[in-house]
């Protein structure tokens, strides 16, 4: 008989099975026909069956993946064996080999990775592996968005830019911090934003992240304090900011710890004073500033170079006349540095404003004129410097380093595909704006990946200079933010629209 959902008993000695009443629960005691096992052959299948409807979710993603796959083996095809700048890459590797925190701008956290990758004694290695973080940074937007509930293209498209951008490309395959950098700040942002309530394990991973980013490139530890602001203005409670206050300071202490015990000081590098300086060397004034005698030597001497960054290195700049390294003057650069931005905050603020304007216009700018703003993929063979480093980490890291070189047809393809596969200045500009909207809007969802691309793309001109290679970090978070603006709007304007319909 159908259950009415009201306890049958049965009747005693009919045989009708009916349903016993115990302490806590009613049992069925009807029998039942225990269930068949699997096949082998079905048990084998499962995976597969899993596999293909995961394919078909996100179908639209794994096309973008696989191209995306595609072009980074084009590019190692096409340039070999990686991109090698001097001085940083060949300073990278030689940290690597013998650990030990660098007197420069380098901390510890990217010789960390070249050191995990020394078995291989192969920069290609390290370009391979490269290649797959890039590929890592998209796939991590990718389920952010998915999880934030936007539809599988919609995801998609806010990772083209990291993705398939041919400047993210050439950053890959270069041995530089920047693509470690890059995917630390995205996953540390998305374990942030992962869950509509923050759990301290979630800030204590989140934590441990901004630190090793900061231990990668130290422009992260105002990102760690500015973080800490909009959690704090979101109300994410104090144990989740406690959590992350730990867990993001703990890292950076113990390795300031060891710093000191190289080199005196208690600190993650040596260089930020230096930097700093040469930041105000484009607007300081000591008739204004007045800065005491040891300080006056730091002043402006008449030579005039097209870059702040340019002054850490020119030779007749004032730092470089002083007796010993530059950087054995860092401390004192960053006194005469802050007492020149103290003395003159608007024309410090106009000259971070002016060189951060260098990131929106349509033709890229070269900043300084020396370098290659963008399109960088070329013809041709380039040989490395006759220096005793280069000889050096030849023998220790890799044998077989040499200048790079390109290898056609597959470089062909390159220096053509890099001219439309490129943000331009204004499109960037956009993707700031709608995040911008969104931060407003909707702060409690938007307002932390757009403050994160706004530090991102601001902190560095301000404590040395713009540089077309720091926006790229800005690019994926600000995308992030972008089209989670974008699905905020559509979810406020859903009801609007419904009712017009009616």
């Amino acid at each position: 008989m159908p259950d009415s959902g009201v306890p049958d008993f049965g009747v005693p000695g009919s045989g009708v099975p009916g349903k016993t009443i115990g302490p806590r629960m009613f049992t069925d005691t009807r029998p039942t026909t225990a269930p068949r096992p699997l096949r082998p052959s079905t048990a084998a299948r499962r995976p597969l069956v899993a596999a293909r409807r995961a394919l078909a979710r996100h179908r639209v993603f794994t096309v973008v993946l696989v191209l995306a796959a595609a072009l980074r083996v084009i590019t190692m095809l096409g340039y070999r064996p990686a991109q090698l700048y001097w001085y940083d890459s060949f300073t990278y590797l030689d940290t690597a080999v013998h650990l030990r925190p660098s007197a420069t701008f380098h901390p510890i956290g990217y010789p960390l990775l070249l050191r995990a990758l020394l078995p291989f004694h192969s920069v290609t290695v390290i370009a391979a592996v490269q290649h797959l973080l890039g590929l890592a940074t998209g796939a991590v937007i990718y389920a952010l968005l998915r999880r934030r509930s936007l539809p599988g293209w919609g995801a998609s498209l806010a990772t083209v830019p990291a993705l398939f951008d041919a400047s993210f490309l050439r950053l890959e395959h270069a041995v530089l911090s920047d693509t470690q950098f890059i995917f630390l700040i995205v996953t540390g942002v998305a374990v942030l934003m992962w869950s509509p309530r923050l759990s301290p394990r979630a800030a204590a991973v989140a934590g441990l992240l901004f630190a090793a980013a900061a231990l990668t490139r130290t422009i992260a530890l105002p990102l760690l304090v500015l973080v800490l602001l909009v959690l704090a203005v979101r109300r994410a409670g104090w144990r989740p900011l406690a959590a992350l206050v730990l867990a993001g300071t703990l890292p950076l202490a113990a390795y300031a710890g060891w710093y000191r015990a190289h080199h005196g000081a208690f600190a993650l590098s040596g260089a930020d004073g230096v930097a700093l300086w040469a930041r105000t060397m484009t607007f300081a004034d000591c008739s204004v500033i007045d800065p005491p005698a040891d300080e006056a030597r730091l002043c402006p001497n008449g030579t005039v170079v097209d870059a702040a960054s340019e002054y850490v290195w020119a030779p007749g700049a004032s730092l470089n006349r002083l007796p010993g390294d530059r950087f054995s003057h860092n401390a004192l650069a960053r006194s005469f540095a802050l007492r020149a931005v103290a003395a003159q905050p608007l024309d410090y603020l106009r000259e971070v404003a002016k060189d951060t304007s260098l990131a929106f216009p349509w033709t890229p700018v070269p900043h300084p004129k020396r370098v290659n703003a963008a399109f960088g993929f070329a013809l041709g063979d380039w040989a490395l410097p006759a220096q005793p480093l280069i000889d050096q980490v030849r023998r220790e890291y890799d044998p077989g380093i040499r200048g790079l070189y390109s290898v056609r047809p597959y470089a062909d393809f390159l220096v053509a595909y890099q001219y439309p596969a490129y943000l331009r200045g204004p499109m960037l500009a956009a993707i700031l704006l709608a995040g911008a909207a969104g931060a407003v809007l909707r702060w409690r969802s938007v307002l932390l990946p757009w403050a994160v691309a706004v530090g991102l793309l601001v902190g560095p001109v301000a404590v040395l200079d713009f540089d077309h290679r720091y926006v790229l970090p800005v690019i994926p978070v600000a995308c992030l933010a972008a089209a989670l603006a974008v699905r905020e709007a559509a979810e406020a304007l859903r009801p609007v629209l419904r009712r017009v319909r009616r």
